[in-house]
């Protein structure tokens, strides 16, 4: 049921800014949490930031001071707000929602990714 739906990657200079956007079909439920996710050509995806259900964000270091991960609940839509990018920030983005309906059940929900490139 779940649909995520990236937006916002485009080609940037080294030290401009991107916000991307993932919107989130339904609702945001109490308790989700919103985690982006990159994947540079021939690495493994990693984790860049995360917004839990309560609002405590995490930032992977290498991008922490320089993105600021957020949400509006009232539209369904997280955001990331990046700023001062580097080269090595390119990759594809992708948006992961993690919903526990039970106790005992969890499930992960992934959107199809936008790119970001950022030129040296």
């Amino acid at each position: 049921q779940v649909q995520l739906v990236e937006s916002g990657g485009g080609l940037v200079q080294a030290g401009g800014s991107l916000r991307l956007s993932c919107e989130v079909s339904g609702r945001i439920f109490r308790g989700d949490d919103i985690t982006w996710y990159r994947q540079a050509p021939g690495s493994q995806r990693e984790l860049v930031a995360s917004i839990t259900g309560g609002g405590r964000t995490n930032y992977s270091p290498s991008v922490r001071g320089r993105f600021t991960i957020s949400r509006d609940n009232a539209e369904n839509t997280v955001y990331l707000q990046m700023n001062s990018l580097k080269p090595e920030d390119t990759g594809v983005y992708y948006c992961n929602l993690k919903r526990s309906p039970t106790v005992e059940r969890t499930m992960t929900f992934w959107g199809q990714g936008t790119q970001v490139t950022v030129s040296s």
